[in-house]
């Protein structure tokens, strides 16, 4: 049974402020276009590395599954999220990913081998082979230098494998550790997703009120302020806000979502807040890479 918390009321369609990532609702702010171009430069140039990191909340899977959404028939994608673990248990994510068949009992050395095969082989018949990772950060330094040694399957001329990486501030801040160097000289582009600012808080509301049949104006001004001052633009935080203020306004009966409902979300301390945590967002892997090569 769907319950209905306010579309009737608003003359929706859908639930506009869903927390699940959804390509069709896609809002396409600067950064988010800077951010999707980088990907597409990756697929395009068969880049051995792209990485691609941002707030928790940023759009970053919902780029994500906009990309794989639209790939070529001759790229067979293997997609990994939340891996964790260091060295040998990769491999298993891996060829988890690619469908490939693996034993409980089978060694490093063989699950290797066959992941090399299937790269090849798909090689062969037209085909290349990229690895997604969605939430990287929480791969160990060892088996983010085991991705890079899964590069070294390329031939001189043709990238067989591609890798995108995709994860949290703090993996930004992983891939600058020295033990990394040789990593980060992989990287052929990387970007980071910042939150959005205030008009792009304003656009993004008004985005996916009227891509579910509202007028867009459905938010005041100052509640729309106060919503970006509270989620700090963050995506997810809108979302969660946008969506309870409109059942508050709906059971209500008010068609306007004003600042005073936005003001009564807060007092009713219905959102957990976590106090967020400071990352070490250093100079560009590229650039240090870049200047590595040339000392």
């Amino acid at each position: 049974m769907t319950v209905d918390l306010y579309t009737k009321f608003f003359g929706f369609s859908e639930r506009p402020f869903t927390l699940l990532p959804d390509p069709d609702f896609l809002f396409w702010s600067p950064a988010h276009m800077k951010a999707y171009t980088i990907l597409e430069y990756g697929i395009a140039t068969h880049a051995p590395l792209t990485v691609i990191t941002g707030e928790i909340g940023a759009g970053k899977t919902t780029l994500l599954q906009k990309l794989l959404a639209e790939l070529d028939e001759d790229i067979k994608v293997g997609l990994i999220s939340n891996a964790q673990g260091g060295r040998g248990e990769l491999i298993r994510w891996v060829l988890y990913s690619l469908d490939v068949p693996v034993g409980q009992g089978d060694d490093y050395v063989s699950m290797f081998k066959r992941f090399q095969d299937f790269i090849i082989n798909e090689y062969a018949q037209g085909r290349y082979v990229v690895l997604v990772i969605d939430e990287a950060q929480n791969l160990s330094i060892e088996a983010l230098e085991e991705l890079r040694m899964f590069t070294n399957i390329n031939s001189n001329k043709d990238e067989l494998l591609q890798l995108i990486l995709v994860g949290q501030p703090e993996l930004r801040g992983m891939i600058e550790n020295p033990a990394l160097k040789q990593f980060a000289q992989r990287i052929a582009a990387a970007f980071h997703l910042e939150p959005l600012d205030q008009k792009a808080t304003r656009d993004y509301i008004r985005h996916r009120l009227q891509h579910v049949g509202g007028t867009g104006e459905e938010f005041s001004p100052y509640a729309i302020k106060c919503i970006y001052e509270e989620s700090e633009g963050v995506p997810r935080l809108i979302n969660k806000y946008c969506d309870l203020a409109l059942v508050y306004a709906a059971a209500a009966e008010k068609p306007l979502v004003g600042i005073e409902i936005i003001r009564e979300l807060i007092a009713d301390n219905i959102f957990v807040k976590t106090q967020p945590q400071e990352v070490l967002i250093l100079e560009n892997p590229i650039a240090d890479a870049a200047r590595n090569a040339a000392e």
